[in-house]
């Protein structure tokens, strides 16, 4: 299946952690003076993951997602806004929902809610949260959607879930747009399913199969089927890591990659460069990859 009608987009994944390979100092706050100023004009989106602290030491410098999220939509007027992803039980589905709303006014409806069930057990028992079972964290997942969508389009809206309820819970103002929501999931009994009823936009992560990737994506259109939603409701969202491109083969390499992925359905990606020094290590991508990928791709 050929990209959406709209084209390819493409976001720009900033890490907020420091560590010795950036001297320590948040990746995110280096690119927003030296990097993400120029190389925003060409991409579609804004992603900041949602982590409390680093995957080697914990006391390496680690930035919240919403409040470093709010920052970038300050200073970058021009993207979109969107977590990669929230774990859903980091914070109750009202605030949640209410702290959409607020970044949604405040950016002039830039922010997509991209949120998941959440994973990583030592964080969630570090910080006292509890961490149930898979089939219940997707639960609160689909319970804390329904309840965003609730508050961000009635003034007293009601819910009471299996595991979760609210009583006129207004948080105005209410979005002009609401929120699209981006669901993260990669798991197939569960995850996708869940996305194909409720997502907006479906992020899942490149691991390196693409037989595994090609299944997924079966399983999508399956469940899609089964609850009668059309393909052109959702949008399919890949995050790669790879680093940026620097020679033509290289780029050609890239490009090979995403036709790959565009060619099972795949019309917007997340791209995880890690720390680049300065914005012009992302001409030749900019130039020989995105820019014929738009090209190539605009309207199919």
């Amino acid at each position: 299946m050929a990209a959406s009608s709209q084209g390819l987009s493409f976001g720009w994944l900033s890490p907020v952690i420091g560590n010795k390979w950036s001297d320590y100092q948040p990746i995110v706050q280096y690119q927003c003076d030296h990097v993400l100023p120029e190389v925003t004009e060409q991409f579609d989106s804004l992603w900041i993951a949602d982590h409390f602290y680093g995957f080697d030491q914990k006391t390496d410098p680690f930035l919240e997602a919403w409040t470093t999220l709010t920052w970038c939509a300050a200073k970058f007027p021009d993207v979109d806004l969107c977590h990669h992803v929230l774990g859903v039980g980091y914070r109750p589905p009202a605030l949640t929902a209410k702290m959409a709303s607020t970044l949604q006014f405040l950016s002039g409806n830039r922010f997509i809610l991209g949120i998941g069930a959440g994973w990583r057990e030592e964080e969630y028992q570090s910080y006292g949260y509890e961490f149930p079972k898979p089939s219940v964290r997707f639960k609160q997942l689909e319970e804390t959607i329904e309840i965003c969508r609730l508050m961000w389009s009635q003034d007293e809206p009601r819910f009471e879930g299996d595991l979760f309820a609210i009583d006129g819970a207004a948080a105005p103002p209410r979005p002009e747009v609401i929120p699209p929501v981006c669901l993260g999931t990669s798991g197939e009994q569960i995850g996708i399913p869940l996305a194909a009823r409720q997502a907006d936009i479906w992020n899942t992560v490149w691991r390196g199969s693409r037989d595994s990737l090609e299944r997924k994506c079966n399983v999508m259109h399956k469940h899609l089927e089964l609850g009668e939603r059309e393909r052109s409701e959702i949008q399919f969202s890949l995050t790669i890591e790879r680093a940026l491109p620097n020679t033509k083969p290289e780029a050609s390499e890239f490009i090979d990659l995403l036709t790959g992925f565009i060619e099972l359905g795949f019309e917007h990606f997340v791209l995880d460069f890690g720390n680049p020094s300065s914005a012009a290590e992302a001409d030749l991508f900019i130039a020989e990859v995105l820019t014929p990928l738009r090209r190539e791709f605009e309207g199919s």
